[in-house]
């Protein structure tokens, strides 16, 4: 998340180190319906969502899709491109129209290594955001395919 967290949401990334990687971005749109990535894509960039809805989903085996989380305001869509070998784990679709900042993740990937304490910070933004995608993704999928309640 780019801004301060709710509780239960991972935390922010720090106020300097966020003005530093919004220097880096270019601001685009998707149409509703709009694929932003596939599992199994290449990880090449990120975004902060500006404004509207992101649905991250993940392929269940004979059956449609499952969407796993809904992303809104300030909220970091991909973290694949973090972390080697750089592929999407989930698929992420716009649900509405979707305003958001670009990031070239070769281009952030080196900023971290230039600036070890922005890398620290930026990996420790994108590391809380992947524990928090992981609990929802295992919640929805229990809630989706396991017992009844075993979600909660």
């Amino acid at each position: 998340m780019f801004a301060p967290p709710s509780p239960g949401m991972p935390r922010a990334l720090p106020a300097e180190h966020r003005a530093r990687l919004l220097r880096t971005a270019h601001e685009v749109s998707f149409p509703q319906g709009t694929r932003l990535f596939e599992e199994g894509g290449r990880a090449d960039r990120f975004w902060v969502i500006r404004t509207g809805c992101v649905e991250l989903d993940m392929h269940v085996p004979g059956r449609r899709a499952a969407v796993i989380e809904r992303l809104g305001h300030n909220e970091l869509v991909g973290w694949s491109w973090l972390f080697a070998p750089h592929v999407w784990h989930l698929g992420a679709e716009a649900a509405t129209l979707v305003r958001a900042h670009e990031f070239d993740a070769a281009a952030v990937r080196a900023l971290c290594r230039d600036d070890p304490g922005f890398g620290r910070d930026v990996t420790r933004w994108v590391g809380d955001v992947v524990a928090h995608r992981l609990h929802a993704a295992r919640v929805r999928l229990l809630d989706l395919y396991g017992p009844y309640g075993a979600g909660a």
